[in-house]
């Protein structure tokens, strides 16, 4: 039986290392679907790095939390939808201050966690985090649990780790800049609410949908009542922070389901799937019913007040097509808009 020397050892490792930096490089230039880089990088530590397990975890930029999105060693259903605060345990340090940390004994370290190995009933000894870093923003962790010998880690594969963690920071964000675009080509830049590219995208998968399984979609047309008027006493940008502050009126009355697009202008539709036209005209009056008790620019010394004007549809009921459907909901409200205002028509 042959063994490999203590040198052809090594030449084996650095090999290894060297391929495992050209499959993750290649990776990271092919393609955006952040979890299987993510997975790979992850794979990779694994079979260099001599452990019990490793976790990747991912900082929410809102809140600071931090939660676990690869382990390798351990069932990840242990482990999943659990959050760490802001600063809380080794991981949590680490992804606050940016600086890595190497623990041989956790029980050393006032900093260390335990409601993660009670929850998992795994021991953890030592510890290894390092920041995944970019720009100088924190992205995530790398936390590599009872490293076999810290001191030949060092020394062996913290090099190559360090490499892999900034692969990891670049495919996230890489994968935070693509999301920030597609957000952008279907939201509306004043408001943060969906746009008319979405509202079309969206109404053709409802509509598949609902043929499929025979349920209905209400859509319903609304337009600010005399906002012109608000346009020419506060000026166009006060008037964006007013068509900002009604949509977020509006969508305190919706569902999760429900579905909210700044359509244009003064105009805003409103999506309702699996809802009848009654369902939808409640709706729409709890909706206006609340644009007429808001207030808005109340920082102003005269803080404005409004009304709507609202038309309402309903697939299949109403209209067999997308257009049609739009145009009946559109009708519906110029109705009202000719009329009184400040009310809903129906078809």
């Amino acid at each position: 039986m042959n063994s490999q020397n203590p040198s052809e050892k090594n030449n084996s490792y650095e090999t290894d290392k060297l391929l495992t930096c050209l499959e993750v490089g290649k990776l990271l230039t092919s393609t955006l679907n952040l979890r299987g880089i993510l997975e790979l990088i992850m794979s990779k530590v694994s079979q260099l790095v001599d452990a019990e397990n490793w976790s990747l975890l991912l900082k929410d930029q809102e809140t600071g939390e931090l939660s676990f999105e690869i382990a390798v060693g351990i069932d990840n259903n242990t482990i999943k939808g659990i959050r760490l605060a802001p600063g809380e345990g080794i991981a949590g340090q680490v992804a606050e201050t940016g600086e890595p940390v190497y623990q041989p004994n956790v029980k050393d370290d006032p900093r260390f966690n335990e409601s993660i190995d009670e929850r998992t009933g795994f021991t953890t000894s030592s510890i290894v985090c390092i920041p995944l870093t970019i720009h100088r923003k924190i992205l995530g962790v790398i936390e590599i649990i009872n490293v076999m010998d810290m001191e030949l880690f060092k020394a062996k594969d913290l090099p190559i780790l360090m490499i892999l963690a900034d692969y990891a920071a670049i495919a996230i964000e890489n994968s935070q800049y693509f999301a920030r675009i597609q957000r952008m080509s279907v939201t509306d830049e004043y408001t943060g609410f969906y746009n008319v590219r979405y509202l079309h995208h969206i109404l053709d998968e409802l509509i598949m949908k609902a043929d499929k399984s025979d349920t209905k979609i209400a859509v319903v047309f609304g337009d600010i009542d005399n906002f012109k008027d608000v346009v020419d006493e506060y000026g166009h940008l006060l008037g964006s922070q007013v068509l900002k502050e009604i949509a977020v009126t509006i969508s305190r009355c919706l569902t999760e389901k429900d579905i909210l697009v700044k359509y244009g202008g003064d105009e805003y539709v409103i999506i309702l799937p699996d809802r009848n036209k009654e369902e939808a005209l409640d709706l729409a009056e709890t909706i206006l019913q609340s644009l007429r008790e808001s207030t808005y620019l109340k920082s102003r010394p005269e803080p404005v007040k409004i009304t709507a004007s609202f038309g309402i549809a309903v697939y299949p009921d109403d209209a067999h097509t997308k257009k049609d459907l739009l145009l009946l909901a559109d009708n519906s409200m110029y109705k009202v808009k000719r009329g009184r205002k400040d009310g809903i028509g129906t078809t």
